[in-house]
């Protein structure tokens, strides 16, 4: 995966919730790729089958298995991302989980915009293992 838009910028600059909002997109497409490499089904099985991959309980089970593997950046964006406040959480979600997943999609922006791909694909092959 290669950026979109390949412009230059600083993604440190951004506020842990719009680094979120593109890593949000980020993580979602890249679930949704491993689905359709994985096997041809009929798109109501592979959105089931997405529904329990993104998910705030599924991703904060994720980062806290990442963290290991994490850098000292890496750990620093995924905390801005965990701590950002946010005016509402999901109402089927635990809090603590809507934060780290949170966290966890702030970092995966972060990287897709730092233009660390390898990185991305790295840490995505971790979760799915």
């Amino acid at each position: 995966m290669e950026k979109l838009i390949d412009k230059d910028f600083n993604p440190k600059q951004l506020s842990p919730q719009t680094l979120a909002f593109m890593g949000d997109t980020v993580y979602d497409m890249l679930v949704r790729e491993y689905l359709v490499r994985e096997a041809n089904r009929p798109v109501g099985e592979l959105n089931k089958r997405k529904v329990k991959l993104v998910n705030c309980k599924t991703q904060a089970e994720a980062i806290e298995n990442l963290m290991p593997k994490l850098t000292e950046d890496e750990i620093a964006v995924y905390k801005r991302g965990r701590n950002a406040f946010t005016k509402n959480t999901p109402k089927n979600a635990d809090v603590a989980d809507y934060h780290a997943a949170t966290g966890l999609e702030a970092l995966f922006g972060y990287l897709y915009l730092n233009g660390s791909i390898d990185r991305l694909n790295e840490l995505f092959e971790e979760i799915i293992k």
